[in-house]
């Protein structure tokens, strides 16, 4: 069998026997759905789940914030900005400001934000990169979580979460109010939500009675969150469908749509699985990187093997998280520290070094060999030659290829 596993903006091709192949059943055959990407958009626009349309509840609003995801997200926000625009324009709305959610990560360059929304929509309209350094307590969540929301989704007087749908390996899903917490929240408020990771419920694929998820919720509601948009895309990061209307409502829609697509199951585990993070963006660092290990950890058998290509041309990409990667082979020590005190990005490194005490970790990355030592993975410069290796030690060997390792759940 053949297999391209994307890598930064390639694809690497495999070639391995299909007797090796572990065939995972699907709850669909993950084709692309046959209507155009602007049908898609338009019609999610046009059918809003327990709402008014966008045009009906943005009728001569004076400042619509539309929050939008960064660099690191796949989310290509271009392709349907100018139909919010658009709705947002027939509603007589005065002023309309975008907002990037960078959460903790860094800023973005000027031709990093028209890349994001496309050049008309750049020229048009008021381009912002959320400032951790300038937020606004506006209350507390049930859980505890301080909502220090960005002042300038604030002073708006209407909010559009926009992203995209897809697992997230501790807040269960992305998209609906996660544009808004972490997105353009302050650090105290990530730290807060993000220390409820450490609890069995949050995880891949579950959103009823994950803290972290349910925490994120409430923030939203407490923003007053008005609309949302949210796409889900196939492995070519192409629109596959796109829901929209209230907050929980749309979200719960899409969730069910994405697990439709992207749930997979199979009868045995692997002796070695190999996947990626889904290639530029998502591997831009390891920090983004990461969560494709936690996505197949199940597929793995205890003491296998899990192969990750991901590029990581900006490293690791959180300071933190690289200076925790550097204790990543003593999780007892790891989990001790977090639990004294939640520390954001020292959270990765737990979950990578969880991971390391029942499977190795193979990493092939523009990491070099030392670094990747140092973090507890294994580096190789080759992953055909690594897999023709192991096959002439152990020609029995089960193998499970997952191109995208972002986007699936193994249940």
């Amino acid at each position: 069998m053949n297999f391209e596993i994307p890598f930064g903006k390639q694809l690497i091709s495999l070639s391995m026997p299909d007797t090796n192949i572990i065939n995972f059943k699907c709850r669909d055959n993950k084709g692309s759905s046959p209507k155009e990407e602007q049908d898609l958009i338009i019609g999610a626009l046009k059918n809003p789940l327990s709402s008014q349309s966008l045009a009906d509840l943005a009728y001569r609003k004076k400042d619509v914030c539309l929050l939008v995801s960064d660099i690191t997200r796949p989310c290509p926000s271009y392709k349907f900005l100018p139909y919010l625009v658009k709705e947002l324009k027939d509603a007589d709305a005065s002023s309309i400001k975008i907002v990037f959610g960078l959460g903790i990560h860094r800023s973005h360059t000027r031709e990093e934000q028209i890349k994001l929304v496309g050049a008309k929509i750049a020229e048009e309209y008021k381009l912002i990169d959320f400032d951790k350094n300038k937020c606004r307590h506006i209350g507390s969540t049930s859980y505890g979580t301080p909502v220090e929301l960005s002042q300038e989704v604030i002073n708006s007087d209407f909010i559009i979460a926009t992203g995209n749908i897809e697992y997230h390996y501790f807040a269960g899903y992305s998209g609906g109010a996660k544009a808004l917490m972490p997105g353009v929240c302050s650090y105290n408020s990530v730290c807060a939500n993000h220390s409820m990771m450490l609890e069995e419920p949050a995880r891949a694929g579950k959103f009823a009675g994950n803290p972290v998820r349910q925490d994120i919720e409430e923030a939203g509601r407490m923003a007053q969150i008005d609309f949302i948009f949210n796409v889900i895309l196939d492995d070519s990061k192409k629109i596959i469908g796109a829901v929209a209307g209230k907050s929980n409502e749309a979200l719960l829609a899409g969730i069910s749509i994405y697990d439709w697509l992207y749930e997979i199951s199979s009868a045995e585990k692997a002796d070695i699985v190999i996947t990626s993070a889904g290639g530029y963006p998502k591997d831009i660092n390891l920090y983004q990187a990461q969560k494709a290990l936690e996505n197949v950890k199940d597929i793995v058998k205890d003491g296998g093997i899990i192969i990750l290509a991901a590029e990581c041309t900006e490293g690791f990409g959180e300071d933190k998280f690289a200076e925790w990667m550097q204790e990543a082979r003593d999780f007892e020590g790891l989990f001790k520290k977090i639990r004294q005190k939640f520390v954001l990005g020292g959270h990765k490194a737990v979950a990578v070094s969880k991971l390391l005490t029942r499977a190795r970790a193979i990493l092939y990355s523009n990491f070099d060999n030392t670094t990747t030592d140092n973090m507890g993975f294994e580096k190789i410069d080759d992953i055909q030659a690594f897999i023709n290796g192991k096959l002439r030690e152990n020609k029995n060997l089960r193998i499970a290829v997952v191109p995208n390792g972002r986007f699936i759940k193994y249940c």
